[in-house]
């Protein structure tokens, strides 16, 4: 288990951050511990199987796209089994492994495509599109709007504490895309003062009744938008969705470590108290639409097109929370 609570700590440290990148990240590790346990006694290792997986998925709270992936693991090895198909659970567990990540990166190419098309063409002044924090989602949106010539410029945050913005800007002025970055408090002057068009933002989970979950700070940039009357969209893999806030779990929102806000405040009070949530909700009221790989929709249907697109996963949840224990047994 060494290695694999070290995979843990890396996602809790922020050494892998991004919800996609910490499901890839997960996904990876939890097959090689498979890999790596494949000599086992059948049902201890799904024992082990079991143990690892609570690992991962209690490293860093608000990560669906990473239970998902793992969940989707395991559930496929498992139906394989109750079909009576004598499986090698190393072997399988790599395929539905790679199989996991071909949806996230098909996913990701869809969005990037229909998102792009919200961005208009033949424009002479230059489409502003306002953004916060880092997403790969919408960074692949705009890189792929900027591939089809589109006039656009870009206001990032720089999303404190831990300044997530300036990847987003970094990355967009790679790919020639003109960026002008704010701190997190101006983003309402920003939006008003530079004529902001639309606002794209990324999801780290949407519950069940269309409530995304994002970065700290999200849902101030959604009020500025409905103040402002600006469109706000919201760009995710339905892999984002967490199945289990349909039977009444609530998706958790993290705490993260005080000392990411003061670690560069030297001579601080010893007595003053500091709160770091890492994400904050956006109610379903305040977003024009989901962009995924199931086209753009209200975020009220989330649930819907999750059971249409990914009905495997939504079973496995079902059995799950029906306590078929011989579901991992």
């Amino acid at each position: 288990m060494k290695q694999l609570q070290e995979a843990a700590n890396n996602i809790t440290s922020l050494e892998i951050q991004g919800a996609t990148n910490i499901a890839i990240y997960a996904v990876n590790e939890f097959v090689k511990f498979i890999q790596r346990h494949s000599q086992v006694e059948r049902k201890e290792l799904w024992k082990l199987l079991i143990e690892a997986e609570t690992i991962l998925s209690k490293s860093r709270s608000t990560e669906p796209a990473m239970r998902n992936g793992l969940m989707f693991i395991l559930g496929k090895i498992r139906h394989d089994q109750k079909q009576g198909i004598d499986v090698n659970i190393a072997e399988m567990a790599e395929i539905y492994g790679n199989e996991y990540l071909s949806i996230i990166k098909e996913a990701k190419r869809r969005i990037a495509k229909y998102g792009a098309r919200l961005i208009p063409d033949g424009l002479d002044e230059p489409f502003v599109v306002q953004t916060h924090c880092h997403s790969s989602v919408v960074e692949g949106i705009l890189i792929e709007a900027k591939k089809q010539g589109k006039n656009f410029k870009v206001i990032s945050t720089e999303t404190r504490p831990f300044y997530q913005g300036r990847i987003t800007s970094q990355k967009l002025i790679n790919h020639g895309i003109e960026v002008i970055q704010v701190v997190d408090s101006a983003m309402r002057w920003a939006a008003k003062n530079l004529d902001t068009d639309i606002m794209i933002i990324g999801a780290d989970a949407v519950t069940s009744e269309g409530t995304v979950l994002n970065k700290i700070g999200s849902r101030l940039l959604a009020l500025v938008a409905q103040e402002e009357h600006i469109p706000l969209y919201v760009a995710t893999p339905l892999l984002k969705y967490n199945p289990g806030t349909a039977f009444g779990n609530y998706e958790k929102i993290e705490m993260r470590d005080n000392h990411e806000i003061w670690k560069d405040w030297e001579n601080k009070p010893e007595n003053l108290k500091f709160l770091n949530p890492a994400f904050e909700t956006v109610n379903r009221l305040y977003i024009s639409g989901v962009i995924t790989e199931g086209v753009i929709f209200p975020s009220g249907q989330v649930h819907t097109n999750f059971q249409r697109i990914y009905p495997f996963l939504h079973e496995a949840y079902h059995l799950i929370e029906n306590q078929e224990e011989s579901f991992f047994n």
